[in-house]
């Protein structure tokens, strides 16, 4: 797995968990809403799984908000991350 793709797995999982805590949402009930495990959960939350384009759906679903909204919120954090980097006389 390339170390970008190491980076999107890590934001989407960040930005999964922070939502989720911010609107205090357990993990269990977080999967109730995936139809999946909470360990599948945890995994993503970690930066170890990737969730499906359904499975990202049904998770914003139960976060209550909008899958093209989440995605933005990716979106911005790669970039600035890639921008840091670009600062930085770093490659991409």
């Amino acid at each position: 797995m390339s170390m970008r793709n190491d980076h999107i797995r890590a934001i989407i999982g960040k930005n999964i968990k922070g939502l989720r805590t911010e609107k205090r949402i357990s993990q269990e009930d977080l999967a109730g809403y995936a139809n999946a495990d909470r360990s599948y959960i945890s995994l993503i939350e970690r930066g170890k799984n990737e969730p499906s384009v359904s499975k990202l759906f049904a998770i914003c679903k139960g976060l209550g908000i909008k899958p093209s909204m989440f995605i933005n919120l990716i979106e911005t954090e790669y970039n600035k991350l890639n921008t840091n980097k670009d600062e930085d006389g770093e490659t991409n």
